[in-house]
């Protein structure tokens, strides 16, 4: 025998002793006022149960109850249960000519839309990703976790500059190294062909390593222009613009491979087509088997006994008189609780329940799943599969506390409780706590996938702290910028404050130069007046001396002295 729940024993210790304390203690209310002559006269009659035996029964119910709720069981058996899986595995083609635009918003974005669809519309699958344009890169390995699958493609970044042209000989080898340990293998690719004429040697590869293709085209017969990073368009060596359409040769890759192909559709009618296939052509595969274990519950034991216990604690019996008839009903009593409760194997878990929750999980009806798991008795297995149920629809927080309800010392249980709340945390956002539960899923046990959820959440918060530290950073060199502006548009003030003084400095001085020019030119005009006059006197002397007939007179023309000069002569005129 064994008790499921043995922490109770250590919750229930301190009502325990306080009941203890209780029973050694405590007096009768009436006692403390009066003398027990007294008391003895004022009852009707003796009780049969004394005030010491009525604690010790309510001890004893004490007792009972919380071995009931320890919930002992034996007969422990162990159920294994196969689940068998498709392996799948989506090749997104990142190339440059996916960044055309000729189907909205660009093909790359519709492609990821696409891979989404995909992963919320299979079920009973496993499921890898493979990015691929010059190389091929996984981007996740094989795994049934569509949550974290679908947190990846969320964040997928189309925005690198990847290689030009697309390497579908390394996705199939990529593929294969994914496939290694699996039978059944199927590659489904979402490109627009590629750049090859034929894919001879990729089809001869993928039968002979068995891989069925199934592609879906994404691009149209007329095609498009490819954009660059400068916002133009790539050209060719003669300065054209280079078009890419539709490849059809990816349409024979896909059909001798005994896959399937289909051009894109706007709803869903493509992804729907592809999955319908792979279900009825695929064969499932054992991929990993789950233990259940159940037991004989034996709670209802110690629970009859305790309400045996209380109802004697509680109640009043008859007088010594009829002490056989009272007798007699307890045997009755005990008798018939014993012998209803040795038919209860209502409360020993029902197989039948589990394989019904199972299918209604299978069958995504997760809210019916999760009812039935409640009706199932609880053990940390069915508390696993609630917390999964939950999460299905999308209740993260119930699902966390559902999933912290999980004791267990088995390393593969606590390491899927801790890595679902890992998930859990992520789809709410709360990356820290994410991470925090990611690393003790690894302490208990080293997982792949486990880790690169890890890896993809530091990642995520190390964007974001560069983010942060980015806005900060803007916000620094916007007040620096904003400072050199002003100080800029001050220095640009205060020289076009001296050009203006400059400019007024240089017309008052042209202005001071006209004027001493018109000066200038006013004494220039008056010395040419006074010579003039000079020579209209000097003819007329000429003419004068000339009618009087005097001697000849040596003639000359004088130089023109200053006034201050001449002043001190004698004018000979």
């Amino acid at each position: 025998m064994q008790f499921l729940n043995p922490d109770v024993f250590y919750m229930m210790l301190i009502p325990l002793l306080l009941l203890i304390i209780l029973i050694f203690t405590s007096k009768k209310r009436f006692e403390q006022f009066f003398s027990k002559q007294i008391l003895s006269k004022l009852q009707v009659y003796s009780s049969y149960l004394s005030h010491t035996t009525r604690n010790v029964f309510l001890f004893l119910t004490l007792i009972f109850f919380i071995v009931a709720l320890g919930r002992p069981v034996i007969d422990e058996k162990e159920h294994t249960i196969d689940q068998e899986l498709i392996p799948v595995v989506i090749a997104l083609d990142v190339s440059k000519s996916m960044q055309a635009k000729d189907i909205f918003p660009s093909r790359i974005m519709f492609a990821k839309q696409k891979l989404k669809a995909f992963v919320e519309n299979f079920s009973n699958t496993t499921i890898g990703i493979v990015l691929f344009a010059k190389d091929a890169m996984i981007l996740s390995p094989v795994t049934e976790d569509f949550t974290s699958l679908q947190f990846i493609i969320q964040n997928i970044d189309t925005s690198y500059n990847f290689a030009n042209g697309s390497n579908i000989q390394a996705t199939l080898a990529t593929a294969q190294y994914m496939f290694e340990d699996f039978e059944v293998k199927n590659l489904i690719i979402l490109s627009d062909g590629g750049n090859a004429q034929n894919y001879e040697d990729e089809i001869e590869y993928a039968k002979n390593k068995n891989i069925r293709i199934y592609a879906v085209g994404l691009a149209t017969p007329n095609g498009a222009a490819i954009p660059d990073q400068k916002g133009g368009y790539i050209t060719n060596d003669q300065g054209d613009i280079v078009t890419v359409k539709l490849n059809s040769a990816i349409k024979n890759l896909a059909l001798e491979t005994k896959g399937g192909y289909i051009d894109y559709t706007l709803d869903s009618q493509d992804v729907l087509s592809i999955v319908q296939r792979i279900n009825t052509q695929s064969q499932k595969q054992t991929f990993q088997q789950q233990n259940i274990k159940t037991y004989t519950e034996l709670f209802y034991y110690p629970l009859g006994l305790g309400l045996l216990c209380l109802l004697i604690a509680l109640s009043s019996l008859p007088p010594m008189k009829n002490r056989s008839s009272s007798l007699g009903a307890v045997v009755f009593l005990v008798i018939f609780f014993f012998g209803y409760n040795s038919s209860l194997n209502a409360f020993e878990l029902d197989f039948e329940k589990i394989e019904k929750a199972k299918q209604y999980y299978d069958s995504k009806q997760y809210e019916q799943a999760a009812q039935e798991y409640r009706n199932i008795r609880t053990t940390k297995q069915s508390l696993y599969n609630l917390g999964n149920s939950l999460y299905k629809q999308e209740k993260y927080q119930e699902a966390i506390d559902v999933y912290s309800k999980v004791i267990t010392n088995e390393t593969n249980l606590e390491h899927k409780k801790l890595h679902n709340i890992g998930n859990s945390y992520v789809k709410l956002q709360d990356l820290q706590k994410a991470k925090e539960f990611y690393e003790k899923a690894l302490k208990v046990k080293y997982d792949e996938q486990t880790k690169q959820n890890l890896e993809k959440v530091n990642e995520s918060l190390q964007k974001e702290q560069e983010k942060q530290e980015q806005e900060k950073q803007k916000k620094k060199n916007d007040q620096t910028n904003n400072q050199k502006e002003q100080k800029n548009n001050d220095q640009k003030k205060d020289n076009q404050e001296k050009k203006q003084e400059t400019q007024k400095r240089k017309n008052e001085q042209e202005k001071e130069d006209g004027q001493k020019k018109q000066m200038q030119n006013q004494q220039e005009q008056s010395q040419k007046k006074e010579e003039e006059i000079s020579k209209t006197e000097e003819k007329k002397w000429l003419n004068q001396l000339q009618e009087e007939k005097k001697s000849p007179v040596l003639i000359y023309k004088a130089p023109i002295q200053d006034q201050e000069d001449s002043a001190d002569e004698t004018d000979p005129w």
